[in-house]
């Protein structure tokens, strides 16, 4: 009888599968190609989840950088084996799928297309938590009738607190927000802070608040966590097939479920799909051996706060560099230079601009070297942190980039932060331009590490540094793809171009695209 009870008045917890995209963004370099993951996609479909997570985050970029597809045919294709789904995706605010603010006309036609290519649900966040710059991204989401998921990335820091988060969070829904996201990247998220957060925001803003919550495992303590969140009210929670989870990836699907056993909660997801789900990926995954973290669990990222995503990168990046002994070293720097830039929470694209700035503080000396990117933290072009920056580096940065702080939002803004000639490595180089007519692309004649972004950290190509070939190709890929009926797709700044300038770029992409992904698909492992 009183099983009975128990199974009469259990609340069912909404379950997002991640194996689609950050399961594997985050063990193995987002290296899994999709013919890997459409013979699952069936049991996916069936098993009740409430979404699955399958585009967006780093897929976009190695999609185009290391796996020779296009990801709006990634997109599509899941929406024709996924019908009954509900398909989602990470999206980064103001940034998109890229690594700079985008102008807001982008934004919305980005999104737009998105939508109309097949997606359902939008996670919108933005790596400084500021709301400004999920503004224009939320209210596209909403304008095309799909779910617009508000996102509040956790970290923690002497200034951040339950409070604050539970500020942000009606920030969030004053702009539209469905539902709201509890993203812990890095596995920071301890089981009573997240009571705390979850129980201020529903009693703040109402138990009818539909709180998802994102935890990776790097840490060890999350599946409690995920446990207390559903004590306070969390409605989904993120977890991984367990063939695809654990390490500085996520919790297991399974292991969920069964940690639910006899309580009053339940998932209600097929367990014999779950079993098909988990063979199919177990079979598959040593494919991708070479690009796997060599992180099971790591406690230190308490102090270094690295996220899950870019852990697997960084180790294998240094190795490259012959400087794999040098983690610690660059581990124990990250939270020194996030202070430095006003306490960022460590999400793309800011943990790659921290990340990457504390790896030349430790190779190169203190700011000796600063990217592009970072000076544009320090000065406001990437938005507002919670923290006042070091005055003394906004100095350095305001030398380097030769430009002033700013104050305003970027969106409205032409081209704000890094132009497409990615010079950012802090050190004057000889350059040669190709000469293909409109000559915005170089070659460093040095061997400076120079970082574009979640997918590399540093990137070396026959003792020479690229700046510009892959933007181009991701360029390329909005004007080609996300239209299938139209020659020109997503109306990106790639529209203000001439039509010789296209014709040029086309031919650049593809002249050097192949021989560009056989040598980092043979040669780097770089990730998100």
């Amino acid at each position: 009888m009183g099983a009975r009870i128990v199974a009469m008045s259990q609340r069912t917890i909404g379950v997002t599968e991640v194996a689609l995209r950050d399961a594997h963004q985050s063990l193995m370099a987002t290296r899994m190609a999709l013919e890997d993951m459409v013979d699952a996609c069936a049991d996916i479909d069936a098993a009740g989840y409430w979404s699955v997570e399958c585009w967006g985050g780093a897929t976009y970029d190695a999609c185009i950088r290391f796996l020779n597809e296009d990801p709006w045919v990634r997109l599509r294709t899941f929406r024709e084996l996924l019908p009954n789904s509900r398909l989602q995706m990470l999206l980064r605010g103001q940034n998109l799928l890229g690594y700079r603010h985008y102008e807001d006309d982008v934004v919305r036609r980005f999104v737009d297309k998105s939508a109309e290519n097949g997606m359902d649900v939008f996670r919108v966040f933005d790596a400084l938590n500021d709301p400004r710059n999920m503004e224009t991204a939320m209210k596209a989401v909403t304008a095309t009738g799909k779910h617009a998921q508000g996102t509040i990335c956790y970290t923690i820091s002497p200034l951040h607190t339950v409070e604050g988060y539970v500020q942000l969070a009606g920030q969030l829904l004053d702009m539209g927000a469905e539902s709201l996201a509890l993203k812990d990247m890095a596995a920071l998220l301890q089981p009573q802070p997240a009571y705390d957060i979850i129980r201020g925001i529903k009693e703040t803003y109402g138990e009818q608040t539909q709180i998802n919550v994102h935890c990776h495992a790097t840490t060890g303590v999350t599946l409690v966590t995920l446990m207390k969140a559903i004590e306070a009210g969390a409605d989904v929670v993120d977890t991984a097939i367990s063939s695809m989870s654990l390490g500085p990836g996520h919790n297991p699907t399974e292991s969920l479920v069964a940690m639910l056993e006899g309580t009053p909660y339940t998932t209600n997801l097929d367990p014999e799909r779950l079993t098909r789900i988990r063979d199919h990926f177990a079979k598959v995954r040593p494919k991708y051996a070479a690009f796997e973290s060599a992180t099971l669990v790591d406690t230190d990222i308490f102090s270094s706060q690295i996220p899950g995503g870019m852990l697997s990168n960084m180790e294998s990046q240094l190795k490259a560099q012959g400087a794999g002994d040098k983690i610690k070293d660059v581990m124990a720097e990250v939270p020194l230079v996030k202070a430095d830039a006003g306490h960022p929470p460590l999400v793309t694209p800011s943990s790659q601009i921290v990340g990457t700035q504390a790896v030349f503080n430790v190779l190169m000396g203190k700011y000796q070297v600063m990217t592009g990117e970072f000076a544009d933290l320090m000065l406001g072009y990437y938005g507002e942190c919670i923290g006042e920056r070091n005055p003394e580096v906004v100095e350095i940065a305001k030398t380097q980039a030769k430009k002033d702080p700013i104050t305003v939002r970027c969106g409205f803004m032409k081209s704000p932060i890094a132009e497409p000639s990615r010079k950012n490595s802090g050190q004057e180089t000889t350059a040669k331009s190709i000469g293909l007519g409109w000559a915005p692309f170089t070659i460093s004649a040095t061997q400076s590490p120079v970082p574009i972004g979640t997918v590399d950290l540093l990137i070396k190509i026959n003792g020479a540094v690229i700046f510009f070939a892959m933007e181009v190709a991701a360029a390329a890929t909005y004007c080609k793809s996300a239209e299938p009926s139209e020659p020109e797709g997503v109306p990106t700044a790639m529209k203000a171009y001439s039509a010789p300038f296209k014709a040029s770029l086309y031919e650049f992409v593809n002249v050097m695209r192949p021989a560009l992904t056989l040598r980092l698909t043979s040669s780097s492992k770089p990730g998100s």
